[in-house]
């Protein structure tokens, strides 16, 4: 019987990697006709037609900050660049112990104002407000509240302060292309049923930055940035853009989305108990619609809106992905509800639906079928040469997969200039199944083993290296 059932597990799991590949080979479809309609429109055209709008609509860049006295006024900097006519940058200082808040109030020449506080959602308790004295610095507001324990609690606080009907949701170590609001709003001008819209990000950590812009950008010498690099492109490129063509994404990037202001107040705002805030808010914003009969749309378009400094370390990796993978575990668990429910249709019986077996259960497979080889190995149980041409043509699609997805990024044009940051990407491929991916599985199971063993986390900031200076300007 024992036999019998290990055998059957190891057919099921060839059954589960035959549908995985399948579905990334329709998404690879879908995303190709989906990028292939938002091509057709030039960066200048959709400037001037978000332009000619007869109503240009207020955005909130809102970014939370814990900690980040290296980086913030580099990135504040860069925030307040933006090339959008009518915006404003709300900075949530989340009760940094390091001189995040002086600086910001030093640099921007800020003094604390009154403000009538409204908690339209939840967060922890706010306590001022500031404001800069200098007309160069008058989009920028900075809220000073006290620590909540999670990116979600800081967003909801900067929910509190702003009025425009969309907000962008980034981090303060994030820095944003001139034109992204445009490439954002664009499609929202197009189309009101839009509630959110991702735009795709990359790596900063080998790029320079100069006044606030980035400059000669290119990927990271260094493995572990280099591997999130090309994981980041793979996700936006394929994953996001695929789903966004049957309206079917299952979370819009914590780092840059473009959301409806009304559309998440109404939702209750962002979960202040949640580790995974993108996925757990995208899932609430269609839960309500379809709880309410509201057409939606949620979309991701090819622009690199946004380049983002990831962890440099194995010590940052691990803390960053055991937090999502908690995040996740936590997601499926409270929106258990939804879940192959076809009242909330293309998000129960798609999104979730995938989300649940090949991203939630993906590591648990994996980690039990590494078990299984094992076992088989010492007892004589594996037919070696079906195991190397298995293994092989699964290794085969990885890579090719992953070679697509940097071509299609130089066709695009969206990242880098030059052929050999590309040549470091392919070369992260060739690696990345033997050395990455085993980290991030490790990483995931212990994500879910501290959630259902309740132990306690709470959001900590990254460590920051912060970007290399450019004495000049140079261009990209």
């Amino acid at each position: 019987m024992w036999e019998f059932l290990l055998y059957f597990f190891g057919y099921a799991v060839f059954g589960y990697s035959l549908l995985l590949l399948t579905s990334y080979v329709m998404l690879l479809i879908f995303s190709y006709k989906y990028s292939s309609g938002c091509k057709q429109w030039s960066d200048d055209y959709i400037r001037h037609m978000v332009q000619s709008s007869p109503y240009v609509p207020g955005i909130s860049i809102v970014a939370p900050a814990y900690n980040e006295e290296k980086t913030i006024i580099d990135n504040v900097n860069s925030l307040l660049k933006m090339d959008y006519p009518n915006f404003d940058v709300c900075i949530v200082n989340d009760g940094s112990k390091d001189k995040t808040l002086e600086l910001l109030v030093e640099t921007f020449e800020m003094v604390e104002v009154p403000f009538e506080y409204v908690e339209k959602v939840h967060c922890a308790p706010f306590k001022r407000l500031f404001k800069s004295t200098n007309p160069r610095y008058s989009r920028l507001i900075v809220v000073d509240k006290v620590n909540g324990g999670t990116k979600a609690d800081a967003v909801n606080a900067g929910l509190n302060v702003i009025d425009n009907p969309y907000f962008i949701n980034t981090d303060v170590d994030c820095v944003l292309a001139r034109d992204a609001m445009y490439q954002c709003i664009f499609p929202v001008i197009n189309d009101s049923s839009i509630i959110a819209v991702s735009g795709t990000m990359s790596m900063s950590n080998g790029s320079t930055i100069h006044d606030g812009t980035l400059v000669n950008i290119r990927p990271s010498s260094r493995p572990i940035p280099l591997f999130q690099d090309l994981e980041y492109k793979r996700s936006f490129l394929v994953g996001k853009m695929g789903w966004s063509k049957i309206n079917a994404m299952n979370n819009v990037s914590g780092g840059y989305g473009l959301f409806s202001t009304e559309v998440v107040v109404d939702a209750g705002g962002y979960s202040s108990t949640s580790f995974a805030e993108d996925m757990d808010m995208i899932t609430r914003m269609i839960a309500y619609c379809c709880d309410f009969k509201r057409k939606y749309r949620v979309v991701q378009i090819p622009h690199t809106c946004c380049w983002t400094e990831g962890p440099s370390s194995l010590r940052m990796l691990f803390r960053q992905r055991i937090r999502w993978g908690r995040g996740l575990i936590q997601t499926m668990w409270e929106h258990r509800r939804i879940l192959f429910n076809p009242q909330y249709k293309r998000l129960g019986i798609i999104t979730m639906s995938y989300t649940f077996l090949f991203e939630f259960l993906a590591p648990i497979i994996e980690s039990v079928g590494l078990v299984m080889m094992v076992y088989f190995a010492f007892t004589g149980g594996i037919n070696w040469d079906t195991f190397f041409v298995t293994f092989f043509a699964i290794y085969a699609f990885s890579f090719m997969l992953s070679t697509f997805v940097v071509f299609y990024d130089y066709i695009l044009g969206s990242s880098y200039t030059h052929i050999r940051s590309y040549l470091k990407l392919l070369l992260a491929a060739i690696f990345e199944p033997f050395v990455y991916h085993p980290l991030i599985v490790v990483c995931s199971m212990i994500g879910y083993f501290r959630f259902i063993t309740r132990q306690k986390a709470v959001w900590k900031s990254m460590e920051r290296k912060g970007m290399k200076q450019a004495t000049v300007p140079a261009n990209s």
